[in-house]
């Protein structure tokens, strides 16, 4: 079986656009994958587009030979756009194997530790404030994170995630210096932002009840001085299921966790066991956040195999489609060490018909599907009524 033809696929995602790989062996089985234009540098789809003629001719269903053949000449440069088109041929070689054998891909990986995948709420009134065209109801104020936390907590789940937010100075907005919106090049944390989030925090307390655990991402919006004023001036108040935030130094992101009382979570930007090591053998972090789209979910079991060597559990980066939620429920269900995984639950009105099948929620938990390959497929005439739109800026904003 070998690899004949291979093409890209976009179409319409409201504040960005969903981006598909398409791989087509000799004997007429397909695989999918879905990378990301949206978070990180823009260009993958062209990246893609250059590198795909080198894998005409080359074996199917031997993945890691086809990493391998890749990998070698992209040595110069092995990280970021070079490592995420890696990830989405990965992905969709894998899926083309599995479907090629009739088994599901948690089968290939060594088989599912769990048949459910724990869940928690991410971006919880976070997108109904970013994009309310898209997501409703939307919010405008306090009251609105606060019905956000009762949904929590009345639909079932045990966990929400959230953002830094300005309250009460104009138009609600999310304070997302590191990615220059707004530009604030110092990114250190003043009392007004101290001040705002925590009403934030009370108010999203307040509706979810002492039961759901509340889950906050800092992103790369602080330096260590201003992530430790956010922590220290918070965590008192605020017994946190983990604090989430980027750092580019190991040493800086250790010393934020041992002054932490709060489990601090990491690395989602992060690819390949080479640059995860050092965090591990720093122990700067308790939850490795693992971006199995970028990485290809092969590689993303390399990762959590050398964080389980460390002790540290580790958790998928799940932003993205129903794909790509289901490519992550196969990787998580595989792993032993499983913290918890990241689930977008407000969805655009079209989300589901892009698709053969959506993700089966209860309880807080995704199902893992027996079905062959990652069991959802893109259906390509539904992403053709949602043409693709043009985008400038990040993420829509």
């Amino acid at each position: 079986m070998k690899i004949e033809r291979l093409e890209t696929l976009s179409c319409d995602a409201g504040w960005r656009n969903y981006n598909f790989l398409k791989v087509t062996a000799d004997d007429g089985t397909v695989g999918w994958s879905e990378f990301d234009e949206a978070f990180g540098p823009p260009g993958l789809t062209n990246v893609i587009k250059q590198l795909a003629p080198r894998l005409i001719g080359l074996p199917a269903r031997e993945h890691e030979k086809v990493y391998t053949a890749l990998m070698s000449p992209l040595r110069p440069a092995p990280h970021g756009l070079s490592a995420e088109a890696l990830g989405a041929f990965e992905n969709a070689l894998l899926d083309l194997k599995a479907k090629s054998l009739g088994i599901p891909c948690h089968e290939l990986l060594g088989g599912k530790q769990r048949s459910e995948v724990p869940i928690y709420w991410s971006h919880c009134a976070t997108w109904r404030m970013n994009y309310p065209k898209f997501y409703s109801p939307a919010i405008t104020d306090l009251s609105g994170v606060k019905a956000a936390g009762e949904e929590a907590r009345s639909t079932g789940f045990s966990a929400v995630k959230t953002n830094l937010f300005i309250h009460g100075d104009g138009k609600v907005r999310q304070w997302m210096p590191g990615f220059g919106a707004p530009s604030h090049p110092g990114l250190t944390s003043d009392t007004r932002l101290l001040r705002s989030f925590r009403e934030h925090l009370e108010a999203l307390r307040e509706g979810a009840g002492p039961d759901v655990e509340i889950l906050v991402d800092l992103n790369f919006n602080g330096r260590t001085e201003g992530f430790m004023k956010l922590i220290r001036a918070l965590e008192k108040d605020f017994p946190f299921f983990w604090i989430e935030l980027d750092s580019y130094s190991p040493d800086a992101l250790a010393f934020i966790r041992r002054q932490s009382n709060s489990p601090i979570a990491a690395l989602e930007t992060l690819f390949g066991v080479r640059q995860y090591l050092p965090y591990f053998q720093a122990q700067a972090v308790d939850v490795a956040i693992v971006d199995a789209v970028w990485n290809g979910v092969w590689q993303a079991m390399k990762i959590a195999n050398v964080a389980e060597a460390y002790d540290v559990n580790i958790a998928p980066h799940n932003f993205y489609s129903n794909l790509a939620t289901m490519m992550n429920v196969h990787f998580a269900a595989a792993v032993p060490n499983l913290r918890v995984m990241e689930h977008d639950v407000d969805r655009l009105p079209w989300d589901d018909e892009l698709f053969t099948t959506a993700p089966q929620i209860r309880n807080g938990a995704i199902a893992v599907p027996d079905t062959p390959g990652w069991g959802c497929d893109p259906i390509e005439a539904a992403l053709l009524a949602h043409p693709a739109k043009q985008f400038d800026g990040y993420m829509g904003l």
